[in-house]
């Protein structure tokens, strides 16, 4: 049975008249990635805000790594970093100098060697000694995450971390993160780009109206929806025709048989919508 490293219950969360959060409930496994979607609005930021110790929940219960956030933030920071929808690096200051601060202000011990492995991790070798005024929005974002993950947290939280990037930025900010992965830490994202989700996730979890109404690996969401068929795939032509004559007579074996499944974006339209409609129905 996998380890647990994030346990959330009954979460609620509201600014005066707005119930942001409701009731949100689910578990990460430890040294997987974690994406959660939602609308604009949603209350994504809200989750990891709460999660981080920097925001309290009104309701329910989170336990990170252990620890609980509401009695134990100082434990939880310890062993979490967060990284912003916005980037946040020293523009005047070179990539290698911005880790280098990073790292005295938390007194990491190997410090030259400690940074010279983020540059490397990052990719950013070639323009370690460059301002960062000179870096692509791409390499600014690579920069941050190597901050945030000087002194190995066991929790990386990531706030739509490709939002903004370029097709081919975003492809290497995968790479990234599927790499954090491999080397056991735990990445929770949020993000507006379901191919994303589908591609970097183990599992997701979909937020709406203040809960989670869909939570598990993207197949599993896939296959919730109702079917739409199979699809046979033949060797040859020659099969697939002989198939179309004899199918609806005595059958053709197929070389292979491939569910049908709906896209990601197929999933949460229908479950967005699904739940819109219960609630008017609800208002009769």
């Amino acid at each position: 049975m996998s380890e647990k490293i994030i346990e959330v219950s009954g979460l609620q969360k509201s600014y005066k008249e707005n119930h942001v959060l409701k009731d949100v409930s689910f578990t990460i496994d430890k040294g997987s990635i974690f994406a959660l979607l939602g609308s604009n609005g949603a209350g994504k930021t809200t989750v990891i805000k709460i999660l981080s110790t920097l925001l309290k929940a009104d309701g329910g219960s989170a336990v990170v790594n252990g620890f609980n956030v509401a009695t134990n933030g100082g434990n939880v920071r310890e062993c979490i970093s967060l990284t912003g929808q916005f980037v946040a690096v020293d523009e005047v200051l070179t990539g290698r100098e911005n880790l280098t601060l990073i790292g005295q202000l938390k007194r990491l011990p190997n410090l030259k060697s400690t940074v010279n492995e983020w540059l490397s991790f990052s990719r950013l070798e070639d323009a370690a000694n460059k301002r960062v005024s000179t870096y692509s929005g791409g390499m600014r974002r690579r920069l941050d995450i190597a901050m945030s993950l000087m002194g190995n947290p066991n929790v990386l939280f990531l706030d739509e971390p490709t939002t903004g990037l370029d097709p081919q930025n975003r492809i290497a900010m995968w790479d990234l993160v599927k790499d954090l992965a491999r080397t056991g830490t735990t990445v929770f994202l949020t993000t507006q780009y379901l191919e994303e989700a589908e591609f970097l996730a183990d599992d997701i979890a979909i937020l709406h109206d203040g809960k989670i109404i869909a939570e598990g690996t993207p197949r599993y969401l896939k296959e919730i929806l109702p079917e739409r068929g199979l699809r046979l795939v033949f060797e040859s032509e020659v099969k697939a025709g002989s198939a179309i004559k004899l199918l609806n007579e005595n059958g053709i074996s197929a070389d292979s048989i491939e569910q049908n499944l709906p896209s990601l974006e197929d999933v949460f339209l229908t479950l967005i919508d699904e739940k819109k409609e219960k609630n008017q129905y609800e208002k009769i």
